[in-house]
């Protein structure tokens, strides 16, 4: 019989521990101090008093509990000594069916890792979606964690425990991630289409208007009917549209309703992605607030308000120069302009938007009313390792950050590698890298300024000849913009100096600038009540990255929730990934604020 946290809360320290004492290998130490703790109001709080426990113990208990587990497919597999929990893990990931290639180049792995740590390879081999990972999914991170920064790999082993001990915590208490679970496989099933070119290579790619980027509009309008949503229907610029309409027989005169609450709210993200990027970028914030329409659907439930869900067409600006352009035709930013952009095969936006049924006329009737909404929260994985490195599951963003971007070129004098003296030449590309190194000292001295230069380009370059032109592009992001425009001002005018003292030219030309965003504090605050109710640690943060939320905040109130990022919270890659259990709690969160807003409206 499933374990209850009534029976958990209610039990001596001896009895808690005994129930507790597999979730963490050959260390029933750690839930015996989390219980110092009780009573515990839901799991995530138990699961993040554990996680304190062994982040306060210190780096030698730390290594003394990497040390306890066993190899992956190693001598306690084969000898049989491995745990009841530990060989059930292994089984279901197929380890303990190894062809005798696969064991082999497991076995090397474990001796490489062996040799470089010092401590055995971990892994939560039941996977990201509790289900288990394949066994080329674990040799493939076993090759490239063999890798990494002792320091580093210490803390992804620790990492990998907790989600190891958070699933056998979910199997004692027979509990499992169920919307979290159709989350993931939502993403999951529309990550199946992908621009050509990449899904020969396994690469997830949609691009503005191609046919997979059309074909996940559609997989989403499908998504969005079956989840409960009373409309759906795609716009003039591509973006698709639900909506779960409120109780309507609520009246906004009815005594003790505020109309303002009657507002309809506002969510949603971006479905396009960069090129070979990830499942989750985007596409959390459309899938988790379906989670709770379908939620309420299958209740039979209504709010006093409606909720209008919208998966944005374009944010990423990878086939179009035009970022935002799904949201920007929101708050009537879409730019005229942008229709006679051309794509790299010379089709322009407007070709690509009649070919795909859409009509331009109509972009300009996109723009909301800002006085019919209450606002607009967005849910999105974290995009960054804070969250991950805290074993926090989610976080509250308090303001996104000002940002502007360049595209540069630099053009001196190309000319003989080997007879031209090194006093003599005009080096474009020794100009950008001498630039390059100012922007990371830069950046760095605010401490919370960013700076890249992330395409860096010698047109047709040789390896005998001083590069005589360098194309390249500059991202400047700030938390606030005064301090973004000081720190762009620094670095042209370092250009500049460089360039002068170089005798190479350069021209500079902006292609993107976008204002902070802080949160609304009504709304950040709604988040926080909501994450607290969860019982997980409260984490305020700004983000670096830019969002849609960026765009709606300049007609309305908004505000976001972060959620914790695997494999080092990377984005724009592959290795994107969350978990089903904090997909759940972002639904459950998105919940919370739902009911807060309802109670709200009834006060």
């Amino acid at each position: 019989m499933a374990l209850t946290l009534t029976q958990l809360n209610a039990a001596s320290l001896q009895d808690a521990t005994q129930w507790l004492a597999g979730l963490y290998e050959h260390s029933p130490w750690i839930p015996q101090a989390a219980l110092a703790k009780r009573p515990f109001t839901s799991l995530a709080q138990l699961k993040s008093a554990m996680v304190g426990v062994l982040n306060a113990a210190g780096i030698e208990p730390q290594r003394v509990l990497i040390r306890a587990h066993p190899e992956l497919a190693g001598k306690a597999m084969v000898d049989k000594s491995l745990t009841a929990e530990s060989s059930s893990e292994q089984s279901k990931a197929g380890l303990t069916h190894c062809t005798p290639h696969e064991f082999e180049t497991i076995q090397q792995l474990n001796r490489d890792y062996n040799a470089r740590f010092g401590f055995p390879f971990i892994l939560a081999v039941r996977g990201p979606r509790g289900t288990g990972l394949s066994k080329a999914e674990i040799i493939a991170t076993f090759e490239r964690r063999v890798q990494s920064h002792p320091d580093f790999e210490r803390q992804e082993c620790l990492r990998n425990i907790h989600r190891i001990a958070e699933i056998r915590l979910n199997d004692l208490f027979g509990t499992s991630p169920e919307l979290g679970n159709v989350v993931w496989d939502w993403q999951e099933a529309l990550a199946q289409h992908t621009d050509p070119g990449y899904a020969e290579l396994g690469q997830l790619t949609v691009t503005y208007l191609t046919d997979a980027h059309r074909a996940c509009a559609q997989r989403i309008s499908m998504d969005m009917r079956q989840a409960g949503c009373d409309t759906v229907h795609i716009d003039a610029v591509g973006n698709v549209v639900g909506c779960y309409k409120k109780d309507s027989n609520l009246r906004i005169s009815d005594e003790g309703y505020s109309p303002i609450l009657h507002k309809t709210l506002l969510t949603g993200s971006h479905y396009d992605t960069v090129r070979n990027g990830g499942k989750y970028d985007g596409r959390l914030g459309i899938y988790v607030p379906l989670a709770c329409v379908q939620m309420l659907a299958q209740a039979g439930k209504r709010l006093p308000f409606d909720i209008e869900i919208v998966a944005f067409a374009e944010e990423e600006g990878q086939r179009y120069k035009a970022t935002f352009l799904g949201s920007g035709a929101l708050t009537g930013h879409f730019n005229p302009d942008w229709l006679d952009q051309q794509d790299a095969d010379g089709i322009t936006m407007r070709d690509a938007m009649q070919h795909a049924g859409l009509c331009v006329d109509d972009i300009p009737s996109l723009k909301r009313n800002a006085d019919d909404y209450q606002g607009f929260v967005e849910v999105h994985i974290e995009q960054g390792p804070v969250l991950n490195e805290l074993d926090i599951p989610l976080g509250i963003v308090t303001s996104i950050n000002a940002g502007v971007r360049y595209q540069c070129e630099v053009t001196g004098m190309a000319s003989h590698a080997g007879t031209t003296p090194m006093d003599r030449r005009r080096d474009a590309a020794a100009a950008v890298a001498e630039l390059m190194l100012f922007v990371e000292r830069r950046a760095a001295a605010d401490g919370d300024s960013v700076g890249t230069v992330g395409m860096l380009q010698v047109p047709n370059g040789s390896i005998n000849v001083v590069p005589g032109r360098c194309l390249f592009s500059l991202d400047l992001r700030a938390p606030n913009n005064a301090q973004r425009d000081t720190l762009a001002e620094d670095v042209l005018a370092e250009l500049a100096a460089i360039c002068t003292r170089r005798g190479v030219h350069q021209s500079v030309t902006e292609t993107m600038r976008a204002s902070a965003a802080p949160s609304a504090p009504v709304w950040q605050s709604r988040w926080e009540r909501a994450v607290q109710a969860l019982g997980v640690p409260l984490h305020r943060m700004p983000s670096g990255a830019g969002h849609d939320a960026m765009k709606l905040h300049e007609i309305m109130p908004q505000a976001m929730l972060f959620v914790r990022g695997l494999n080092s919270g990377i984005s724009h890659n592959p290795l994107e990934s969350s978990t089903n259990d904090d997909m759940q709690l972002a639904v459950d969160a998105f919940a919370l604020l739902l009911s807060d807003l309802a109670q709200s409206s009834a006060d």
